[in-house]
């Protein structure tokens, strides 16, 4: 008989796999697999056998990818998320208004995760692939999630960051200035020539949801910056009201 906390240990590593799987854009080998999550090699197998048998995992040549119920997950996801269906509309708004990318981002424990993207029709251009994630760390979308989390999810991430207390001290009264004004703005912080904005979308009880982040090339955005930003607040908030 498996005890329980060897069963959640176990669905903690096939779920590492599947989490490590879905942030990749392209298959992956077992090294490759092994070296992202950690696993050795003959846990790691373990692992990708469960999976493939229930088709969240599929092989071709010796190399691993999403499978086709993770593909029915996604689907179901888009079918049924309040917050991607409320956002939309608004976003698409937005990005015809401002000619530049919108993204609906959210925090999934330590990361930002895109759910939607909307791509500017130009053809330089700033995006980020639905389903992809970053760091919770720099950049605006970020910044804006941390901003307005609870106090005490906020300081748990920031612990973890690993900063000296100068450091962490500077972020955190960064992060209060946020809320205050209500949106992040950064300049190069994650990518490069990247201007971003980003406003919160808040739920019932002004629960953190998400937030919508408007980006674009830094060549473009000089004299747009307190124009777009306007633009994003002003966006996240009609989506908080459709959440309510």
């Amino acid at each position: 008989m498996t005890s329980m906390p060897e069963a959640s240990a176990h669905n903690d590593r096939a779920l590492r796999v599947l989490s490590v799987l879905a942030q990749s854009k392209s298959a992956m080998s077992a090294a490759e697999l092994a070296e992202a999550t950690g696993l050795v090699k003959s846990t790691l197998y373990r692992q990708i056998a469960v999976l493939r048998r229930w088709g969240f995992v599929m092989e071709t040549d010796g190399r691993y990818s999403p499978g086709p119920v993770s593909v029915q997950l996604a689907s179901g996801f888009d079918g049924n998320s309040d917050l991607v269906m409320a956002a939309r509309a608004d976003m698409r708004a937005l990005a015809q208004q401002s000619h530049e990318s919108v993204a609906l981002v959210t925090l999934v424990n330590d990361r930002v995760v895109c759910l939607e993207m909307i791509d500017s029709e130009q053809s330089l251009r700033c995006s980020f692939d639905r389903g992809r994630s970053v760091p919770a760390r720099d950049g605006a979308s970020a910044k804006c999630l941390l901003a307005h989390l609870p106090a005490d999810q906020r300081d748990a991430l920031l612990d973890s960051l690993g900063d000296d207390p100068g450091r962490r001290a500077e972020r955190a009264a960064e992060l209060d200035a946020i809320r205050e004004a209500g949106h992040a703005v950064t300049h190069g912080e994650v990518d490069a020539g990247v201007w971003g904005a980003s406003a919160p979308v808040l739920g019932p009880g002004r629960r953190l949801r998400g937030a919508i982040t408007l980006m674009a090339p830094l060549t473009r955005a000089g004299g747009m910056e307190a124009a777009w930003a306007a633009l994003t607040v002003v966006t996240a908030a009609r989506i908080s009201r459709a959440l309510q």
